[in-house]
């Protein structure tokens, strides 16, 4: 009798997951501290794991650099649900700054890995999609919240908020950069904070103000 379709199809086994996910973390580690040049043996020692193993679940280079970074996309798509959605959610503008906090280390692991990423995307549009279209809609909902909460004025979009926090992140190069653009990051949502007094409870972006009363001529 032929085997069956389901009998040949198996899942990952637990181990081998786990071992992925091991790699993976220790390659974010790796690559933010030591660059595209880091050893792919250090990885592997840092996962606790065997050369062979790594290269089991990543053949290349390239392929673990672009997992790494889609792992990393994930995580902030995820943080940003939490952020919006868990039972002891934080209020709205403190929601999106812990999100664009959290962007600072994925720059990090951006940077140590930015020329072979540049690499990466431009062989791979599908790639530069997927992070473009996953960051905004993340920052784009945590941003919605803020507007509606009367929090975060209503003339910025998710776009501006990705470009300067990648602006800030780029233009710091020194060791210690992230606790700097930490800072700059809470100046910045400071700045787009609207005043308690003028706060407006408008339910989406760009909402346009409301138009004064038109005076009463005396008769």
């Amino acid at each position: 009798m032929a085997e069956r379709a389901t009998d040949t199809v198996r899942r990952p086994r637990a181990d081998a997951v786990r071992n992925r996910e091991r790699v993976l973390a220790a390659a974010k580690a790796v690559f933010s501290a030591g660059g595209p040049e880091a050893s792919l043996e250090a990885v592997a020692k840092k996962a606790g794991v065997g050369i062979g193993t790594l290269y089991r679940h990543f053949p290349t280079r390239q392929d673990l650099f672009e997992a790494v970074y889609r792992r990393e996309v994930q995580q902030l798509v995820e943080l940003a649900e939490e952020l919006q959605t868990a039972q002891n959610a934080p209020a709205p503008v403190d929601a999106l700054r812990r999100w664009l906090r959290s962007n600072v280390e994925f720059v990090a692991t951006k940077k140590g890995m930015s020329a072979a990423l540049a690499l990466t995307v431009q062989g791979s549009s599908d790639l530069a999609a997927f992070t473009f279209d996953r960051l905004t809609k993340a920052v784009g909902a945590l941003l919605d919240r803020a507007v509606a909460a009367g929090e975060i004025r209503s003339d910025i979009s998710p776009e501006d908020l990705l470009r300067a926090l990648v602006g800030m992140c780029y233009m710091h190069d020194q060791p210690g950069w992230q606790k700097s653009v930490i800072r700059l990051v809470d100046v910045f949502v400071d700045g787009l904070r609207v005043p308690a007094d003028r706060g407006s409870k408008s339910s989406s972006r760009g909402a346009a103000p409301a138009k004064p009363e038109p005076k009463q001529r005396r008769t």
